[in-house]
């Protein structure tokens, strides 16, 4: 059995006018988050944690930015993709362990829902996934409530 591990980190800015989408969920919120996706920081950090423990790169190189393909694309079909990749490569998923970073909005009541919601596109058992939420206690860009930044680590065996 070989084991290897990932680590993955995402980092988005609000926007006016977006859906705030964390962990494949819509959470409530006055504004979204920029970018050429979804931009579902949590569900980019998973992604690269996996694509990083499999050693295939990042993100970024595999749904760049710069493709008409991939915009306004649910965070969902990239993660699902990702896992197909994870798998192609003859590994399947350990566990996951991530953490959201933002002042606001409050995620706790949301947690539940994303686990349930990443379980079933990735195909693996809640209990594999654990999902935190911290603030910066109003420091930096996420303490000012300019962004959301996710962190994730995740365990991979064949």
């Amino acid at each position: 059995m070989k084991i290897r591990t990932g680590i993955g980190y995402d980092v988005h800015a609000f926007a006016e006018g977006r859906a705030l989408w964390l962990g494949g969920v819509r959470v409530e919120h006055p504004q979204g988050l920029a970018g050429h996706s979804d931009a579902d920081v949590l569900i980019h950090a998973i992604c690269d944690a996996i694509l990083g423990a499999a050693g295939l790169r990042d993100i970024g190189t595999l749904f760049p930015d710069t493709s008409g393909e991939w915009k306004d694309i649910d965070s969902k079909i990239l993660l699902s993709k990702t896992m197909q990749l994870l798998r192609a490569k003859g590994y399947e998923m350990g566990n996951i362990d991530a953490i959201v970073v933002a002042e606001q909005p409050k995620l706790s009541p949301y947690i539940p829902e994303i686990k349930k919601t990443l379980a079933a596109v990735m195909q693996i058992p809640e209990n594999d996934i654990s999902i935190k939420a911290t603030t910066t206690e109003k420091l930096g860009f996420t303490g000012r409530s300019e962004g959301i930044a996710a962190y994730a680590t995740v365990l991979i065996a064949s």
